[in-house]
């Protein structure tokens, strides 16, 4: 059965396409017009502008387009997303606002006292990984997935956890991160650890897990998340069933071994990164990394 009997409004939600757009023109704005009315700023770079609108599609993507109502339908394509949304959303973000914008919202008063606190390197990653992880739990993923705004408000905290978490990896020009070289390999290392459990439990179970996606009554009151209700009345169905050939166990195993590759794939391109990175610096700066390494041999010597 074609996704197209949802309608317009739960395809391509029009609502999220008016607030990306208010939130693009509000950035550009900022780093463009309104940018000399900040005490320090640079002009806004052509790479910036670039990961900010990569960002905002891909959120749309996830979160706007047809890929969000499949997200309802099926299992398989709720992990694709939840990998998207906080694995690579958020590094593309946070690339695209300049350094002098961010220096200005986490020195608010408001936000200043916590946010070196949230985004400590070994607290980050154990939130994230934890928010991600008990979402997943079935008794609470169906429970959160039936009420509309305890389902937006958990997603929001589940992704601001990410960009903390994303916080001692990304590099911002002016914003100094909290790890560097092997330290940021063996933090993206301890991430995809952390949230093996979770999948490793999706993947290798022998039953199917989550109601909202096996019970029709139960996945119909979730459906209501993203298409109105008046719609859902005027048709009838019995369950997920009717747009996938595969068993709900199938689908299942399916998403939790995407969500891993997709996963691999975005963690395996910043661990390149990040290595090359590395080691281009030991060898321009080979001679005073030596340097430094005899004195403080002679230093020791002299104790």
């Amino acid at each position: 059965m074609p996704i197209s009997i949802f309608g317009f409004q739960a395809l391509w939600s029009p609502v999220m396409i008016g607030v990306l757009v208010f939130l693009t023109i509000l950035y550009f704005l900022i780093t463009v017009k309104w940018r000399n009315d900040f005490k320090v700023s640079e002009p806004l770079k052509k790479s910036e502008a670039v990961y900010f609108l990569l960002g905002i599609v891909l959120l749309y993507i996830v979160k706007g387009s047809p890929v969000d109502l499949m997200a309802h339908i099926m299992f398989s394509f709720h992990m694709v997303q939840m990998a998207l949304l906080l694995l690579l959303v958020p590094p593309l973000l946070m690339k695209g606002i300049p350094w002098w914008v961010w220096k200005v919202v986490i020195e608010l008063p408001a936000i200043r006292k916590v946010f070196p606190i949230l985004t400590k390197p070994l607290l980050s990653l154990i939130v994230f990984s934890g928010l991600f992880s008990i979402y997943h739990i079935p008794l609470l993923f169906d429970f959160i997935k039936l009420d509309e705004g305890l389902h937006g408000t958990y997603t929001f905290i589940l992704f601001l956890s990410a960009i903390f978490m994303w916080w001692s990896i990304v590099e911002i020009d002016g914003v100094s991160g909290r790890l560097h070289g092997l330290k940021k390999i063996g933090f993206i290392i301890g991430s995809a650890v952390l949230i093996t459990p979770a999948c490793a439990l999706i993947i290798f179970t022998g039953t199917p897990l989550y109601e909202t996606y096996t019970n029709s009554d139960v996945w119909l009151k979730a459906m209501e998340l993203c298409v109105p209700s008046s719609t859902l009345a005027g048709l009838s169905l019995s369950g997920p069933e009717l747009f996938s050939n595969m068993t709900p166990l199938a689908d299942q195993q399916l998403g939790g071994i995407l969500m891993k590759i997709v996963q691999e794939i975005i963690y395996a391109v910043f661990l390149m990164s990040i290595f090359f990175k590395w080691y281009k610096n030991e060898q321009d700066n080979a001679d005073e990394i030596t340097q430094k390494a005899l004195d403080d041999l002679k230093v020791q010597a002299n104790l």
